[in-house]
């Protein structure tokens, strides 16, 4: 409802009474109007005035006809905070409203029924404010905590009865200054990015963009709210592994709360424990077989550079080294080399070693080329021994064919003549079968062999 103020905002009940005009305490003369609002099970709300029932069953909103001092009653939220309707000859007035450090109000002294008032006095406590000859409201501008406690006014009211100038006092009116409520609660850390090195210093700072009164801190991680520290910073000398996390700052000002959003914090780790794989290679490596060789740590935090190191001089840079087709040339001791830089400055170099790998190349001349060469006249050879064997056998085949193919011949005898003692008597010619004379022709068995013929 426009213009309707909630009294003690700030209390725990649930039920509340809004006045109208929004002023504490409503003077009768105002015609006031008192709504009873509440967030309970909706039904028949009771009434009570100067601490008794006074109206069962009644209505959410009425206008309020007799000064005293009322409540209101819904059912499941309770008695709502009391409020006083005067009727007093001096009123001393303050918005009805919560009012915030940094704010300006007015405090007005009014008389029965709105009459003048002459010379007005206001007192905080026990002591004199101000005093005006013509004006009746003070301000507070702005308003600070220390102007929270009780004020009165006091002054001159003019009386109908006796037609004079009465001084008057006006019942004491509380003013409770709060604090802004918190908002926009951040964290800022040194260093910045929220990456620290393992070891070092890390300190977490909370601000509050919005709200006032005193402050107080408190520090937590993770979901867990145990207690880091208290205060506007919280101060980790030598952060270790387990100090990496979400961290969140959480403020009060003893009426509001607000936590910040978490900020995570990166421990970074120097690199260890350098590894090459395959940790071992086959010995020899032949000249032309591919090899690829990986580097990686056990520990460290990103980024990494890895630098390949053959015979201590550089020759490539990444996890990986590829030499393809390895010659002679790539013959050594091979060795990683991890590195990270962290700190606050990002200039402190970490570096980590991997053990030596040899790595022996062998040419295939030496072995490989004699043992093909050598088997290659060896294929050569049988090639050349089985065409020769194959032609013999055609060979054999050839001339165990020709006697067959031709006319049959005579056989050719040749006899020696004998050799005696004596004197040798004259050689006859030699004779063959197929020779002899007339009577001897045709006669021949066919079964008989004769060497010679004497």
């Amino acid at each position: 409802m426009a213009g309707k103020v909630a009294l003690l905002l700030w209390g725990a009940q649930t039920t509340q009474l809004l006045v109208e005009p929004p002023w504490t305490p409503p003077v009768l003369w105002d015609r006031v109007t008192l709504t009873c609002q509440g967030s309970g099970t909706a039904g028949a709300i009771t009434w009570y005035k100067d601490g008794q029932r006074w109206w069962e069953e009644g209505p959410d909103q009425f206008r309020v006809t007799e000064s005293g001092t009322y409540q209101c009653d819904r059912p499941g939220t309770g008695r709502s905070p009391p409020v006083n309707v005067s009727n007093d000859r001096l009123v001393l007035q303050v918005p009805a409203r919560a009012l915030l450090e940094g704010d300006t109000v007015t405090l007005r002294c009014r008389g029965w029924q709105d009459k003048p008032v002459t010379w007005v006095s206001f007192y905080r406590e026990e002591k004199q404010l101000q005093r005006f000859r013509d004006g009746t409201e003070l301000s507070l501008s702005p308003l600070r905590l220390h102007h929270s406690g009780r004020y009165r006014c006091r002054g001159g009211v003019h009386s109908e009865v006796s037609g004079r100038w009465k001084e008057s006092e006006s019942a004491p009116v509380s003013v409770t200054v709060r604090g802004v409520p918190l908002s926009g609660v951040s964290v800022s850390v040194q260093p910045p990015g929220a990456q620290v090195a393992l070891g070092d210093r890390l300190v977490l700072s909370c601000a509050v963009a919005t709200g006032t009164g005193p402050l107080s801190f408190s520090w937590h991680r993770g979901d867990s709210w145990a207690l880091l520290g208290t205060g506007p910073h919280l101060e980790l000398r030598h952060v270790g592994d387990n100090d990496s996390g979400h961290y969140q700052c959480r403020a009060s000002n003893g009426d509001s709360v607000a936590e910040s959003v978490p900020l995570n914090v990166t421990v970074l780790v120097p690199v260890a424990n350098a590894t090459i794989s395959p940790g071992a290679l086959a010995q020899p490596v032949r000249a032309g077989d591919p090899v690829t060789l990986r580097c990686s740590v056990q520990v460290g935090s990103a980024p990494v550079t890895f630098t390949w190191l053959r015979n201590g001089s550089e020759v490539a840079r990444g996890p990986l080294l590829e030499l393809g087709d390895v010659h002679v040339g790539h013959s050594g001791t091979y060795q990683c080399m991890a590195t990270n830089q962290l700190g606050q400055d990002g200039h402190r170099m970490f570096r980590a070693l991997s053990p030596e790998l040899a790595l022996m190349v062998t040419l295939r001349a030496h072995w490989d080329t004699a043992v093909a060469v050598n088997i290659g006249r060896s294929l050569l050879f049988l090639v050349l021994l089985l065409g020769v064997i194959g032609g013999c056998h055609w060979w054999q085949r050839l001339v165990a064919r020709k006697p067959q193919d031709r006319s049959p011949q005579p056989l050719s005898l040749s006899v020696p003549p004998r050799v005696s003692p004596g004197p040798a008597p004259p050689r006859h010619p030699q004779v063959t079968n197929a020779q002899l004379p007339g009577p001897y022709e045709g006669q021949q068995d066919p079964g008989a062999t004769y060497e010679s013929v004497m």
